[in-house]
């Protein structure tokens, strides 16, 4: 790392700090040389995912997208804003995980609806009556039916 005020590239670590729940790393440095002291962060260089829209079009992955969709879904029911995140975070650790840099828009709806079924069974009924796109109250029916069975 190379000192911001003279660039010498010899440089101690005083101090090392986890932040954003363990995803950086904050480290107050030292250089060695004319001995001023900055800040430098470090994180994971993750590449972006992007969503493929049924049109074809190609979206980035937005995390809060699926949190705000959620949080409606979940309005006035017994539902952390915790579980809500973690939800979310959950899912977003499973697209990095598997190394790929493009998702289906109905496999991503795919992976929250089935998450949602076990979160709470209103929201996911609201979630899903917009993510399935119900058109009759008997789809509405059939839906709450094959969640009560399950």
């Amino acid at each position: 790392m190379r000192c911001p005020e003279c660039q010498s590239s010899e440089t101690k670590v005083l101090e090392s700090r986890l932040i954003q729940e363990g995803a950086s790393v904050r480290r107050r440095r030292e250089c060695l040389k004319c001995d001023y002291r900055f800040t430098t962060y470090e994180r994971e260089d993750r590449f972006q995912i992007r969503v493929e829209k049924n049109d074809g079009r190609f979206e980035d992955f937005r995390s809060e997208k699926l949190l705000k969709s959620v949080s409606i879904a979940c309005q006035k029911r017994p539902v952390k804003p915790d579980q809500i995140e973690d939800l979310v975070h959950d899912i977003e650790r499973e697209l990095y995980s598997k190394g790929k840099k493009s998702i289906k828009s109905k496999a991503l709806g795919d992976m929250l609806i089935s998450r949602m079924r076990n979160l709470d069974h209103v929201a996911y009924v609201r979630f899903a009556s917009v993510y399935k796109d119900f058109k009759t109250p008997d789809e509405f029916i059939s839906e709450l039916r094959a969640l009560r069975d399950n």
